[in-house]
């Protein structure tokens, strides 16, 4: 007989997980996010080295005025700089942020591509650590007999069963734009409508499939 933690234990886990996580990268905690970003780690490097290599607003300008001059000959007038323009009257190309904004307030990055790729090694090697410690841990190729009772005995059925499924999580985290971690634990603890009515739907349909797997099925 498995013996888990208790529930409460479980919570402050989950909540010191997630503060922690938001205290120390600035950003919300979230699975989803961090593996989709760790898989197009080529895409996400080059975008970071963007990021750091126009972080000067003069020098994103001059990158501009570099490009438009190259695709579509010398530009006819030269771009003033934001804090070069002294009246209103006269706005200049490529301006930076509208008058209305903070320009103290700059665009929040997202969290460096070896901060994600550490929260997924973390997740498996604490999972690991964990089934160790308690005695526990043995390598399996099925899903346990209630998989088996309640879905399939079939090895091969299984294999389909499990990535179809994978599939589906994958393309549903998408269209949500986020998982129950990202939604249910971020997104609900700042009351966000969006992760709210996500997470409601995640664990209804869990409710209902379950009640259909172990009472009608």
């Amino acid at each position: 007989m498995s013996v888990y933690w208790p529930w409460w234990a479980g919570a402050v886990g989950l909540a010191a997980l997630t503060i922690g996580y938001t205290l120390f990268t600035d950003r919300p905690f979230g699975v989803s996010g961090a593996w989709d970003r760790v898989l197009h780690w080529r895409r996400e490097r080059d975008i970071e080295r963007a990021d750091e290599e126009f972080a000067d607003w003069n020098v994103l300008t001059a990158a501009l005025v570099a490009a438009t001059d190259d695709h579509f000959g010398p530009a006819l007038v030269v771009p003033v700089p934001p804090q070069a323009s002294n009246t209103e009257s006269s706005p200049a190309p490529f301006a930076g942020p509208s008058s209305g904004e903070d320009p103290t307030v700059t665009r929040q990055r997202p969290v460096p591509l070896v901060t994600q790729a550490a929260l997924l090694i973390s997740i498996f090697v604490g999972g690991l650590i964990a089934s160790m410690a308690s005695g526990r841990f043995h390598l399996r190729l099925d899903m346990g007999p209630g998989f088996r009772h309640l879905v399939t005995a079939n090895p091969i059925g299984m294999v389909v069963l499990l990535f179809v499924g994978g599939v589906l999580v994958g393309f549903g985290t998408r269209l949500a734009g986020g998982c129950s971690s990202g939604h249910g634990l971020n997104g609900c603890g700042r009351l966000d409508p969006v992760s709210i009515v996500a997470t409601a739907t995640f664990f209804s349909t869990a409710v209902v499939v379950s009640f259909l797997l172990w009472k009608v099925v």
